[in-house]
C-alpha cells in the first residue's frame, strides 16, 4: 500500500486517512472532480462493504475515516479508479497545465504508467475508540473553517459535517 510509515493495520477496525495529490495541486475545485470520488466512496460502500463514517474534500487533499472487510483493497481500489478517472476528464478538458505536472511527477515515482495523481500511501491512523472517533471527525469536519473558507463546519458542501448536523450531504455516510 505504498511507502508510508502509516499503515492499515487492521481492516476491520475505523481507521483515518488523508490522500493527497501530488504536489498539492488543486484538483478538487469543480465538481465533477469531487463527484468522482463521492461516487467511488457510494460504489464501494453499496458493493465493497465499506463504512464511511466522515469526510472532507478540500482542493488538494482528502481526508477520510472508514471500515471495510479488505480496507487495504479498497483504498487501493478507490485511489487507483478516482485517479484514472480524473486524469481521463482532464485530458478531455485539455487541462494541460496538470496533466504536464503529473506527468512529470510519475518520471521520478513510476515506470508503469503515464501520470502520478495520488501521493503514495494514505496515512492511516487506527481509530479504537470513541473519543479517538471524535477527534478525527473534528479535525475533519473543522479543516475547512481553518482555512478560513467557512464559518462553520456544515457550511463546506463536500463534507460529512452536515450530515452530523442533520442537514443531509452529498452522499450517505455511516454513523459512528
Amino acid at each position: 500500500m505504498g511507502r508510508s510509515r502509516y499503515t492499515i493495520t487492521e481492516a476491520n477496525k475505523p481507521h483515518f486517512m488523508t490522500c493527497t495529490v501530488i504536489e498539492w495541486l488543486p484538483v478538487f475545485t469543480r465538481p465533477e472532480t469531487v463527484n468522482i470520488l463521492l461516487d467511488c466512496w457510494q460504489y464501494q460502500r453499496q458493493n465493497m462493504g465499506l463504512k464511511l463514517y466522515g469526510y472532507v474534500i478540500l482542493e488538494n487533499h482528502l481526508h477520510f475515516i472508514a471500515q471495510a472487510p479488505d480496507l487495504n483493497k479498497c483504498v487501493s481500489s478507490f485511489k487507483s479508479y478516482t485517479a484514472r478517472q480524473i486524469i481521463d476528464h482532464l485530458e478531455a478538458q485539455h487541462v494541460e497545465y496538470l496533466l504536464k505536472r503529473f506527468r512529470l511527477a510519475r518520471l521520478a515515482q513510476r515506470t508503469d504508467r503515464d501520470y502520478q495523481f495520488w501521493q503514495e500511501g494514505v496515512h492511516a491512523e487506527l481509530v479504537f475508540n470513541e473519543t479517538i472517533m471524535r477527534q478525527k471527525l473534528d479535525y475533519i469536519h473543522y479543516n475547512p473553517v481553518k482555512r478560513g473558507y467557512v464559518a462553520l463546519p456544515e457550511h463546506w458542501r463536500y463534507s460529512s459535517a452536515g450530515f452530523y448536523a442533520g442537514l443531509g450531504g452529498s452522499i450517505e455516510i455511516d454513523k459512528w
